[in-house]
């Protein structure tokens, strides 16, 4: 991983040196858009309204219009923000962690010691981890002012950002207005539906079909181009239960046997499976023992 950014948290008189990694990256496919006639890459091309010339990346300016007049805004202009030339992660406040509405969270970067001496870092990763606190942190990154969250993944401190309160939008939904009865058997239902589904979290047990669809596709048309049978493929569609609308107990009560009995499949395959090897040592040390 390469650093993309270099500061230091302060919080009090307290400075810890750090530097700053993307936590995350994307695993799509690369796809780019082409003419379907012959396969001739689509490019797009940076053109000047005013003099019709293609202009180069490095000589682009960003500019503000207020519908009269136009402010053009140079990186050299911008980087002069007093913001800007700012390398502190400021500690503004140590929150209860459940009190970060997670719909806050946007993007999310690893935090390295870049000191000769860890004991700093390892001293604010311990305290926010035994007061179950969350520190609040204001920063500038990229010719933004940001709001941050920090907290702890394993041995490490995380820094993600937060969204401004005022870029999230409010739900305001007539349909949730209006006045709904639930019975107390529908949500018993509903309780024994979730408890049906109730398991650990662990995201290694989840992978993106689409991505995985998207590579075997990409596969099979290198191998047999336009000749592809896309059923041959991928199977057929399984077919959706006929088009019974059923009411909601009856959802309910389907729907609960039938996670129940995948379940009970499962565990079966599982109690299946660790018996194999024991019957294979058993009959191993039968023979030898003869």
């Amino acid at each position: 991983m390469r650093a993309i950014w270099k500061g230091a948290i302060a919080f009090g008189l307290v400075n810890v040196p750090v530097k700053v990694y993307s936590a995350t990256e994307d695993h799509d496919v690369s796809l780019h858009q082409v003419h379907e006639k012959d396969g001739g890459r689509i490019r797009y091309q940076r053109r000047c309204e005013v003099c019709g010339e293609v202009v180069e990346y490095k000589n682009i300016a960003k500019a503000y219009d207020d519908g009269e007049q136009t402010v053009v805004l140079t990186d050299e202009d911008l980087a002069s923000l007093p913001v800007e030339k700012s390398r502190e992660i400021e500690v503004v406040e140590f929150v209860p962690s459940d009190q970060v509405d997670p719909i806050l969270f946007d993007r999310t970067y690893y935090l390295e010691p870049d000191s000769k001496s860890t004991k700093s870092y390892v001293l604010l990763r311990r305290t926010l981890e035994e007061s179950e606190r969350t520190a609040i942190v204001q920063f500038s990154l990229r010719q933004k002012s940001r709001l941050g969250a920090l907290r702890v993944r394993g041995d490490v401190l995380t820094l993600q950002t937060l969204l401004w309160e005022d870029e999230v939008r409010e739900a305001a939904f007539p349909s949730l207005e209006e006045s709904v009865r639930i019975s107390a058997k529908e949500l018993e239902m509903s309780s024994a539906l979730v408890e049906s589904f109730s398991s650990d979290f662990d995201p290694s047990g989840f992978t993106d079909e689409y991505q995985e669809q998207l590579r075997t596709l990409i596969e099979a048309k290198l191998e047999k181009g336009e000749a592809l049978d896309t059923q041959e493929t991928f199977g057929e569609e399984p077919e959706e239960e006929g088009g019974k609308v059923l009411d909601l107990m009856e959802a309910l009560r389907r729907s609960v046997e039938k996670n129940r009995g995948k379940k009970s499949g499962s565990a079966k395959e599982k109690e299946a499976g660790d018996s194999k090897p024991a019957a294979k040592s058993a009959g191993k040390k039968t023979r030898k023992g003869a």
